[in-house]
């Protein structure tokens, strides 16, 4: 008797193996470019910053769902990109009861307390960054002088500005960059600058987007949007006013930009689902850097930027769905 194979079910239907750990193992594969940069130019300090992120945030996620009688989902690999991306948007030099504070933050307060994986309305990194940064602004802008690992291993913690600090300032005191040369592109590329772990080096990041892109894990639609929004705002500012903001390459490839384009922005739960919605959401993250950059007191406006239009995505999502068969518009 020939067995029947057709098997009729309802959707969704699994179409090929790529779950959410394998997901997110690829992001984390993406991420070791900048991962190795960091610990190149900050050696000890770097380590000690990734090692306790992920402790911390893996126990969080642990006990958590343990004291609420949850499924434990390590496995899924969720909690590690949070551990990693919360990691690359502390500085160096960050003491253990901050990252402490960051990754209980970001795991209970970003994502647990919605219901989990998929159910959080904000990026838990971003969440956790935002809320260190206004709570403890000088120990998040603490920045230590890069030194290459194979000169020293144990940096001294020398404090350093970063081009987009150091241009802030100085516009806010002068009302003009007055620093003959704040940054070197090539430096902004290779990771010999003073800032958080994953903004060091602008290379490394796009290598592990393009990664991501490669594996179709993202879409172009979110980082191409939010890079020409942004240039949009600051090219023609930046020629009529040069003398009040940097060049802007230097600021295309200085702080978070780069990574919050490729790795927070595209955050898929926290993302709108159709591509018009996704280059909505970037064109929306792309100004908002620009604006909070140019006219704002933070010399850094990537994690408002993506955060605020976080709180957009069901919306767009609404006014962007695809309509179903059959269905009739009211008038």
């Amino acid at each position: 008797m020939q067995q029947n194979k057709l098997f009729v079910t309802f959707s969704p239907h699994e179409r090929d193996d790529l779950k959410t750990d394998k997901i997110m193992l690829y992001v984390v594969y993406a991420l070791i470019p900048a991962m190795g940069v960091s610990i190149y130019y900050f050696g000890f300090y770097a380590i000690r910053t990734y090692l306790l992120t992920i402790i911390f945030t893996l126990f969080f996620e642990a006990a958590f769902q343990k004291i609420s009688k949850r499924k434990i989902t390590l496995h899924d690999n969720s909690a590690l990109v949070t551990a990693i991306l919360l990691a690359m948007n502390l500085p160096p030099s960050s003491p253990w009861w901050l990252i402490l504070v960051g990754s209980f933050i970001a795991i209970i307060v970003g994502k647990q307390v919605f219901g989990g994986l998929g159910q959080n309305p904000f990026n838990p990194a971003l969440v956790a960054r935002v809320f260190l940064l206004i709570s403890w602004p000088a120990q998040m802008t603490n920045w230590i002088k890069p030194v290459p690992i194979t000169q020293k291993f144990m940096i001294d913690a020398v404090s350093v500005a970063t081009p987009l600090g150091q241009s802030k300032t100085e516009v806010l005191t002068y009302g003009k960059i007055v620093s003959s040369e704040i940054a070197n592109v090539s430096n902004l590329f290779l990771g010999n600058v003073g800032g958080s772990l994953g903004e060091i080096s602008a290379i490394a990041i796009i290598l592990g987007g393009l990664f991501l892109l490669y594996k179709r894990i993202i879409s172009w639609h979110i980082p191409v949007s939010f890079i020409v929004a942004f240039l949009v705002i600051v090219v023609p500012y930046w020629l009529f006013t040069p003398e009040k903001t940097l060049n802007p390459v230097i600021h295309l490839f200085s702080g978070g930009l780069m990574l919050g384009a490729f790795f927070m922005a595209t955050d898929m739960v926290t993302s709108p689902v159709t591509k018009k919605g996704q280059i909505i959401f970037g064109i929306g993250c792309g100004i908002l850097t620009a604006v909070i950059r140019l006219f704002g007191g933070y010399p850094e406006g990537v994690s408002f930027a993506i955060l605020i239009m976080n709180a957009f995505v069901p919306l767009i999502d609404y006014y962007l769905r695809p309509k179903s068969f059959g269905e009739v518009t009211s008038a």
